[in-house]
């Protein structure tokens, strides 16, 4: 709107501490606060009335299909976006998820065993080789020469 900066609003309070005076200078400053509070809520009231007046037009969907023209890949990315949102909603996670039937699950439950079962048995086999690795560094560090303080006084 107004393109003021620091220096300028300096310049225009120093200006009006001298015509108005000290006394009076809270109450301008306050009356000036009011009014541009009220200038923006009209100016708020006066944009939300364009809109409703858009919308009831349908200048809106016009808008819209010069956006999507405009960017067409924008658009379309916005679709797939849509889209993908409504099949996970649907099909992953949704409330209609279907029970598998006996046999499915029967298989599906044998699966995770066996996964359970592997993921298992890794986890052993690395704690073991890493026991193995810990007790061989500290055989190591134990037979090592250390060095011998009664040699050196000889």
């Amino acid at each position: 709107m107004l393109d003021l900066g620091w220096t300028e609003l300096l310049l225009i309070g120093i200006v009006a501490l001298i015509v108005v005076g000290p006394k009076d200078l809270p109450g301008m400053f306050r009356a000036v606060g009011n009014f541009v509070g009220k200038a923006k809520k009209m100016g708020r009231e006066f944009s939300r009335a364009m809109n409703d007046a858009a919308d009831d037009s349908g200048v809106r969907d016009v808008s819209d299909s010069l956006r999507k023209a405009a960017n067409p890949v924008g658009s379309a990315m916005d679709e797939v976006k849509k889209a993908s949102k409504e099949f996970t909603q649907n099909t992953m996670a949704g409330p209609n998820k279907k029970e598998l039937d006996p046999k499915r699950k029967e298989q599906a439950d044998k699966i995770r065993d066996h996964s359970a079962k592997v993921a298992q048995d890794r986890l052993d086999r690395e704690k073991a080789e890493a026991a193995e690795k810990a007790r061989q560094t500290q055989t190591a560090a134990s037979d090592a020469p250390g060095d011998d303080k009664a040699g050196d006084k000889a």
